[in-house]
């Protein structure tokens, strides 16, 4: 094959959990979109992603790319059929919490795309949970098939390897939003840095509280609230809530700013921000905070990229080993939250932000240089099949 312009363009079709304005999904997104042209253009071939959405004139809008509908077999056939390969990911796309329809259609694109004689790339996914064993022969099948394998950590890639997916094809790297930088001419790094002690003092530091739904009793809700008064009454702190998917985190906001109304100790307030769609917009909404109270896994990766110390709240597996690869351990979970411990946590934190820095930088640092490994080794097998 030559090497002239035209040859070394590849059509790569990307699967995930994309236009539903969900802010961490499509912070992965963005985040694979990113290094997929960085990687390319350090390699020298040119990547022409078609992303499957839920909404694809809003992807194409947002992100410039060519988009299809995920759920229009149409759609689905044509980009299969002439693309020169399948990304599935990022996130946590094979799992049977959310219902049983998650699994067979994420891995039924995948087992589509190598029955038409595409490689298929596992890009940093989450696997599991994963309850109901019939799944299990679903997700062998597509991961052993592909040409790369890749999860965001060491527990997705045990459960792949007690599935039968051979350990040698899996490799482990971080979540891909911990190399989302923040948007094209944002001063907010310079400013924060330059941020003077006297300014710190004139005004109570931001937290950001990142929620959503779960219990259907909203327990841990009201839980989450009696911490932030408990908070609130220890010192004056400025609440900013971050709805990562809206509506419907926008509505949890709102039920737990209800609850905190009249409650908050002296020089406190509560504010719910509206960053839009736009996932860089999000990240910079938290790199303004001076802590993070989150449950969303992308609002602890967003805070973590920032360096903004975090306190998190489990709901699921996948926020506590995405604390553990930093060396923290969940505040509490959505069955049982302390709030005088919180309050004494968060203290800590924004009494020593720089202290917090210092010691997690080392393992964050690595984390972002290791996100583009995916993307590179992406790259790389394309690469290499055009001189075949």
């Amino acid at each position: 094959m030559g090497t002239g312009n035209h040859s070394q363009v590849r059509r790569i079709v990307i699967s995930g959990y994309y236009g539903f304005r969900n802010s961490g999904d499509e912070a992965v997104l963005r985040s694979i979109l990113l290094a997929l042209e960085e990687q390319s253009s350090s390699q020298g071939i040119k990547i022409q992603p078609v992303v499957l959405s839920a909404d694809p004139a809003w992807t194409s809008s947002m992100y410039g790319v060519e988009s299809v509908r995920r759920m229009h077999p149409g759609d689905l056939w044509n980009a299969l059929k002439s693309c020169d390969g399948l990304i599935s990911g990022g996130g946590s796309l094979l799992q049977d919490a959310t219902g049983t329809k998650t699994i067979p259609y994420y891995t039924g694109v995948m087992k589509l795309a190598q029955l038409l004689g595409k490689p298929t790339f596992a890009y940093s996914q989450g696997i599991g949970p994963v309850n109901r064993r019939f799944m299990d022969p679903l997700i062998r099948g597509v991961m052993k098939r592909s040409a790369y394998v890749s999860v965001r950590d060491t527990e997705s890639a045990a459960l792949l390897g007690r599935i039968g997916v051979p350990v040698q094809m899996i490799e482990v790297v971080p979540d891909p939003v911990m190399g989302l930088p923040l948007p094209a001419g944002s001063e907010e790094e310079v400013l924060r840095s330059s941020r003077n002690a006297e300014d710190m003092s004139s005004e109570p530091p931001l937290v950001g509280v990142s929620l959503r739904r779960w219990r259907s009793d909203g327990a841990d809700l009201t839980r989450a609230a009696e911490a932030l008064v408990a908070l609130s009454k220890r010192m004056p702190v400025r609440l900013r809530f971050l709805p990562f998917h809206t509506p419907s985190d926008t509505e949890t906001s709102e039920q737990v700013m209800e609850r905190l109304r009249g409650r908050l100790g002296i020089g406190s307030t509560a504010e719910l921000a509206a960053p839009g769609d736009d996932p860089q917009q999000m990240l910079l909404e938290v790199s303004r905070c001076d802590a993070l109270f989150g449950m969303r896994l992308h609002a602890l990766i967003y805070a973590a990229g920032q360096m903004v110390p975090m306190l998190g709240l489990s709901y699921d597996p996948k926020i506590d080993q995405f604390l553990g690869r930093l060396g923290l351990k969940a505040i509490g979970t959505t069955e049982q939250l302390d709030a005088e411990a919180f309050a004494d946590a968060a203290c800590q934190l924004l009494a020593d932000k720089a202290g917090w820095q210092a010691k997690h930088k080392p393992a964050i640092d690595l984390l972002k240089q290791q996100s583009q490994k995916p993307a590179q080794q992406i790259v790389q097998y394309l690469r290499h099949t055009l001189s075949r």
